[in-house]
């Protein structure tokens, strides 16, 4: 379920789509939307993760979870019910995945994310460098061969999809996040990979 997609709908009456990014993740709702709806999302994206993994590891093992974490990323990237347009760039339903494979691992993952967040604003860097943090930090709590898998495809998917917003900070025109709430929606950027 694309929740970026749905609750600016339900809560802002928005098609957030044609805002900010045009991506149907937390940081562009939380970007666009404010902070409160950014969280209401990327909590759903976690949760979509976590439930999909923890259901495949219920079934199965650690490739089962993995494996049908996978799907539910693929499903945020392109979800099915927007006609597999673009959704989100995974993170938050990596972490969701993240979590019920490698919690430890990804806990830790999370605290880089924070504090590069808070150092420098750009949520971009922060999840691009917390994973390629993820695979080292799976290496270091000894997870399974899948588990090691996931975190090095996920960090690799993670960057890749990014590969926009690395043209803009290496050219000095990422936009920085602000903690405090903006006036209104962002107008949509004129072009956005």
């Amino acid at each position: 379920m694309p929740w970026g997609y749905w609750l600016p709908r339900l809560f802002a009456g928005v098609d957030i789509r044609t805002l900010g990014s045009g991506n149907t993740g937390a940081t562009n709702v939380w970007r666009t939307l404010g902070f409160k709806l950014g969280l209401g999302v990327a909590v759903l994206d976690i949760a979509k993760g976590a439930v999909a993994a923890l259901l495949g590891r219920w079934l199965g093992n650690d490739l089962i979870a993995v494996l049908a974490g996978c799907a539910a990323m693929a499903g945020h990237w392109r979800p099915l019910f927007m006609g597999f347009q673009r959704g989100g760039k995974i993170v938050a339903t990596t972490g969701g995945v993240g979590l019920a494979v490698a919690p430890l691992a990804t806990l830790s993952a999370a605290a880089v994310w924070i504090v590069v967040f808070l150092v420098t604003r750009y949520a971009s860097l922060a999840s691009m460098i917390s994973a390629a943090t993820l695979p080292l930090f799976a290496l270091l709590f000894d997870a399974s061969w899948p588990v090691f898998a996931f975190t090095t495809g996920g960090a690799l998917a993670i960057v890749l999809l990014h590969r926009g917003n690395i043209a803009r900070l290496a050219h000095g025109q990422e936009s920085k996040m602000r903690l405090r709430r903006s006036p209104g929606p962002r107008p949509p950027r004129a072009a956005n990979p």
